[in-house]
């Protein structure tokens, strides 16, 4: 597995499957740059990763802001003098049936989801081929293939990255790799995004019955990262093996 030493971004870093992959990389000797909106939980994994001797660096980051991604690549860049991997992993889903009408959250969505990854890309592809060598992890959903009730907007957003991430492959040629991860159902803070308390609730109970840990996730995410240069895995789908769709 080829991460010793290896410069790696993780937007969305707070909580759940960002906070979980940067304990697990930082482990396996990567230098990692850890960016959210909640400054105090980066600083409280900074210090646990301090102390145990990984090396770290956090900065706020909304994704949402393309400055501030920009700054978030600049602040990597600068810190460790090279960033090798930019894993796109900030997101929200709060579900809503289209009837409902609830256009601020879907246009927040559309912000953080959709537009936050490409903000990464435009904010770490010209450092990758300047290096001529760079790898995008892309973190969406099964719902970047599947639809269900509730799930349009959300999902509308997930295969547009699906749909991105292709197209980047296709276009980076043989020095930048771009890994699509969909995670099923995973143990996060996702549902809490849910305004509806009836549909939050459904949503934990029933969807979320099943559930892997983040860090299944985190040990997919290290896979793609950990091959030799000329591979690239495209795409990683990691479900609960109790889930069908």
């Amino acid at each position: 597995m080829d991460i010793q030493g290896k410069v790696i971004a993780i937007t969305g870093a707070s909580s759940g499957i960002g906070e979980v992959t940067a304990r697990l990389l930082a482990g396996q000797g990567a230098r990692v740059v850890i960016g959210a909106r909640r400054t105090d939980r980066l600083e409280a994994l900074a210090a646990e990763l301090g102390q145990k001797g990984r090396e770290v660096a956090l900065r706020r980051l909304d994704v949402t802001q393309r400055e501030d991604v920009r700054g978030f690549v600049e602040f990597a860049t600068g810190r460790f003098g090279r960033l090798d991997v930019l894993i796109n992993n900030a997101g929200l889903m709060p579900l809503s049936r289209m009837d409902q009408l609830k256009v601020d959250e879907w246009d927040r969505m559309v912000d953080v989801n959709l537009k936050g990854v490409l903000y990464g890309i435009a904010a770490a592809l010209p450092v990758f081929q300047a290096q001529k060598a760079g790898h995008f992890i892309n973190v969406t959903s099964v719902a970047d293939r599947v639809v269900v009730p509730t799930a349009a907007v959300y999902s509308g957003t997930k295969f547009a990255v699906r749909a991105i991430s292709e197209g980047l492959r296709q276009e980076v040629g043989r020095d930048i790799r771009v890994t699509l991860v969909a995670p099923g159902a995973t143990q996060s803070e996702l549902p809490n995004t849910i305004s509806d308390p009836e549909l939050r609730r459904l949503a934990i109970e029933q969807y979320r019955q099943e559930l892997i840990p983040a860090e299944a996730i985190a040990r997919a995410i290290a896979f793609a990262i950990g091959q030799p240069a000329d591979v690239d895995v495209n795409e990683l789908v990691v479900r609960p093996v109790a889930q069908s769709y």
